[in-house]
């Protein structure tokens, strides 16, 4: 820098902040602005614009985290330069990745952890679908291999799926197959899975954590459902268990709980480290029980530490850092650590839920017992002068974001509001929302005449 340049960047640092160019003037929307500006102004003017965001701690609303350690923070801040796919480059980070992939291979009860493949992803959705490319080229392998056709796949899945599963289908030409979630059957529990399934079938996706409500689908009979229908058919169908929320939450909180490799059936299981991993957004995970469950004809190989590493994703470009924080989480928290950390969320999930329970109109959809995530309801005849989307309303202004939505299929005439409790929510803040739930029940209560109906307005994304 020139001491004419310097001298510059001195008197305009001096300048009233929101006087200075780009402070004092509207910048185009539309195309980048001819001239630049200090950092410290093109800072100010984009801080200042991402608080009309609101608070990420009191949204309510996102299962992704919003807290972590200031070691993490400086972890980050150390490593967010670190792009993942260069193993050569950054070969220590590429060994983590590995390290990690193994080390939930054991807590998800791998039959020889060191034999399982797998790799980190940009969230849960990729993790779903490079499971769900696996269930489909292993599919069409083995209908090659018996000389049948590979036109017309499907999968079989809980009307209450996420999204991203609806994507994969449409993405892969596969036919998505829902079973509609009802009173009944709150979850895909196997009820009448023979009606779904056929030779066609490239597998069966359990949810463990379902993002409408937080309940667990019980994947043991789900698999029960399937030896049966093998036993009558000869079908042997693979299951993928999308534990986006719950694969990071119930090997702590509910051991006991058959859901995962134990299960001879469950061929692969991703997960969001970003979610209940407790990392920051940009992370996912997805393992396989052995490598033979993930087809060769699926998997790159690249130059690592003089020999050939396996890399199977859909981004080629991604962050390392996040990766990092979470081999930093696993060997800071250890399993006592994530069962306390867990255990806090769930207590603090339980003492929500039995609140809202006591308030008069509602009623529990699920309290929370599972994933610390539950959803509630307006009693049936409560009243006709207000609803889950005013009261949703009505939280906003308090800077809260508690999502009510309608339920899938079947149900869409039921409307829910649901909480995701997540670490940081601590017991104090939430005693404090349970008010103004409280506060604001009251005021619709107390409204003379039914409030306007407008279209709803959903604040919920699945």
């Amino acid at each position: 820098m020139s001491t004419n340049e310097s001298l510059n960047e001195s008197l305009n640092a001096a300048d009233p902040i929101f006087a200075r160019r780009g402070e004092g003037t509207v910048s185009s929307r539309t195309s980048i602005d001819e001239e630049s500006m200090l950092p410290a102004t093109a800072y100010q003017i984009v801080h200042d614009e991402t608080m009309l965001d609101g608070n990420a701690r009191l949204n309510l609303a996102t299962f992704v985290g919003t807290w972590m350690d200031e070691h993490a923070i400086k972890l980050y801040n150390d490593s967010f330069q670190k792009n993942m796919i260069d193993k050569d480059e950054y070969p220590q980070t590429a060994a983590i990745e590995q390290t990690c992939w193994k080390m939930l291979g054991d807590l998800w009860h791998a039959p020889d952890a060191s034999k399982t493949i797998g790799c980190s992803t940009i969230g849960s959705s990729e993790a779903c679908m490079l499971g769900g490319l696996a269930l489909k080229r292993r599919w069409q392998e083995a209908r090659r291999k018996d000389g049948k056709s590979t036109e017309h796949p499907n999968l079989v899945m809980s009307s209450a799926v996420q999204v991203c599963w609806e994507k994969f289908c449409n993405y892969w030409d596969i036919e998505p197959r829902l079973v509609p979630i009802t009173e009944e059957h709150k979850t895909l529990d196997g009820h009448d899975l023979d009606k779904y399934v056929d030779e066609n079938t490239i597998g069966v996706v359990s949810i463990l954590g379902v993002t409408y409500t937080g309940m667990y689908e019980p994947v043991q009979q789900v698999a029960e459902a399937l030896d049966r229908i093998q036993e009558k058919t000869g079908l042997d169908i693979a299951i993928h268990v999308d534990g986006a929320s719950g694969a990071m939450v119930a090997p702590f909180l509910q051991p006991e709980l058959a859901w995962d490799f134990k299960i001879d059936r469950v061929h692969s299981i991703s997960t969001s480290g970003h979610k209940y991993g407790l990392v920051y957004p940009g992370l996912g995970w997805v393992v396989w029980r052995d490598k033979e469950y993930l087809p060769e004809s699926l998997i790159f190989y690249v130059s690592y530490l003089g020999g050939d590493m396996p890399t199977f994703a859909l981004n080629f470009s991604r962050p390392g850092a996040q990766v990092l924080l979470q081999y930093y989480l696993f060997l800071r928290l250890g399993r006592k650590g994530y069962y306390e950390v867990q255990k806090a969320s769930q207590d603090v999930a339980l003492f929500l839920s039995k609140g809202i329970s006591e308030l008069g109109p509602f009623e529990l959809w699920n309290d929370g017992s599972d994933i610390p995530v539950f959803a509630w309801r307006i009693k049936d005849g409560y009243t006709d002068k207000w609803t889950l989307y005013n009261l949703q309303d009505r939280l906003r202004t308090r800077g809260w974001l508690v999502p009510a939505y309608p339920l899938p299929d079947d149900l869409s005439n039921v409307t829910v509001q649901r909480i995701v409790v997540r670490n940081g929510l601590s017991m104090d803040l939430a005693a404090l929302l349970l008010n103004d739930i409280k506060t604001q029940t009251q005021y619709l209560d107390g409204l003379e005449g039914a409030v306007p109906q407008e279209a709803p307005q959903s604040a919920f994304h699945h």
